[in-house]
């Protein structure tokens, strides 16, 4: 008994241990969150961005500039005769703006809405990704229950090939009873063999997008609670929230804040410069020579050829430009949560209706298979029958599939499909960690993260 208990131990610790290692979609879209190369690469350009602040912020420091001398002079005189001195020297130029036309605040107001910019655009890649990597989920899962549904067909067609022949031998069957079995059996197994092709590129794909390999996958449920209460619910939401649309809307500010820095070309300059030097054997051996200065320099631009206007002139239609492709954002948007919940709710009634269908079919072939034994049916109905199965089985599968990604596809259509609406198990990734580091750093050439 004690030896029996231990066996049942060891055996229920192994398949829970097995479970534990089963892939969920969560565990999956969790793994391409963290490891997705084209995620972790705008994660990179985002954090460029944030190094704009810094160089706009660069407008209001001071420039310092060292600089050296060291030559040779040789001086010939028809009095003194000839003289070689070595003249050498050092300095120190530090440079101050004072006022600029208020181009560098609006350069640093464009850097900050650029970064927000880029933040959007990063929300929008990890939609896409993380529903990349729903699909291939329910991809594999798809193609693997189609190579089994397949090798269940071909076992049944495998049956009735046997059947048929046994029936042919008593004398109860006809060779095209056995012909149309035996062509049936081939046309499944030709058919699986493209099924476990399929199965083939779909587990590449989940690869691809979620950096491991699949390991028992089962059907997940769709991100319902995620789901708007009504279709003008969800169109509002994507409106405020879908990241193309407030990508759209910084690309505004940042071209407007463009052009007001423009306009600080028409404006006046003022600026500080401090200057100290020491020279040695400038006017002779061994001579010394201090100097120190400190002055005020203002620029009034007079005329600048048209160059200046031209490109104010540019900047105004590129903020046209950005307004309009807000509003070509939003029909985009809007598009898109139309089509994800008429998807959706297709799917959806596709899955009721076709699980009723499937069960029909099953009770018709049973039916068919008891008249042909009793010889009220042929064989031919039997195949018939067995394929109008096989039909329904598949096409559960891809209503199961596409009521799935319809769903994971009206998440994001409204901007909510990421890692926190997720809650997936993941250390999420905050963009502002980064731009804290780096917002107002003087100097140094090390990215904060040691690079």
């Amino acid at each position: 008994m004690r030896c029996g208990g231990l066996v049942l131990g060891i055996a229920l610790a192994v398949s829970a241990s097995q479970s534990a290692q089963a892939d969920s979609i969560r565990k999956a879209m969790a793994s391409a969150y963290g490891h997705n190369a084209t995620l972790n690469a705008q994660r990179a350009a985002t954090r460029a961005a944030d190094e704009r602040i810094t160089q706009a912020k660069a407008g209001f420091r001071p420039t310092v500039t060292g600089d050296a001398s060291w030559g040779f002079a040789r001086t010939t005189s028809n009095i003194s005769g000839n003289a070689s001195t070595n003249p050498y020297g050092y300095g120190i130029t530090v440079n101050q703006n004072l006022f600029d036309g208020f181009r560098t605040i609006n350069n640093v107001a464009a850097a900050q809405s650029n970064v927000m910019a880029s933040r959007e655009q990063l929300r929008r890649i990890e939609q896409q990704i993380l529903q990349s990597a729903a699909s291939a989920y329910v991809d594999v899962l798809e193609a693997t229950e189609i190579v089994s549904i397949r090798r269940q067909n071909i076992s049944f067609l495998d049956e009735q090939l046997r059947s048929s022949q046994a029936r042919l031998d008593v004398g109860e069957g006809t060779r095209t009873d056995v012909a149309q079995s035996r062509a049936r059996l081939g046309t499944a197994q030709a058919t699986l063999a493209g099924a476990r092709a399929g199965l083939s590129a779909a587990r590449a794909t989940y690869f691809q997008i979620i950096g491991r390999k699949p390991n028992k996958l089962h059907w997940p449920k769709g991100p319902s609670r995620l789901y708007a209460s009504s279709l003008q619910a969800a169109i509002a939401i994507g409106m405020n929230e879908h990241p193309a649309v407030l990508f759209t809307r910084h690309a505004v500010d940042v071209a407007l804040y463009n052009v007001k820095a423009l306009e600080g070309a028409y404006l006046p300059t003022l600026s500080l410069r401090g200057n100290a030097n020491r020279g040695y054997n400038q006017t002779g051996q061994g001579s010394r020579t201090s100097s120190a200065s400190a002055t005020v320099n203002l620029s009034v631009p007079l005329y600048q050829g048209g160059a200046a206007s031209s490109r104010v002139r540019e900047g105004r239609e590129v903020v046209t430009q950005n307004r309009l492709q807000v509003n070509e954002a939003r029909d985009e948007v809007q598009a898109a949560v139309i089509s994800a919940w008429s998807s959706l709710k297709a799917a959806e009634a596709n899955v009721i209706a076709i699980r009723e269908t499937l069960k029909a079919s099953k009770l018709a072939l049973s039916g068919v298979i008891e008249e042909r034994n009793v010889g009220q049916r042929t064989q031919l109905e039997v195949l018939d029958s067995q394929s109008t199965v096989l039909d329904a089985q598949v096409a559960l599968v891809g209503a199961r599939k596409a009521s799935i990604t319809a769903g994971y596809a009206l998440v994001a259509s409204i901007g909510r499909l990421n890692s926190r609406q997720l809650n997936l198990p993941v250390r999420h990734y905050s963009p502002s960690q980064h731009f804290n580091a780096v917002k107002d750093l003087w100097f140094g050439l090390r990215t904060p993260s040691g690079r």
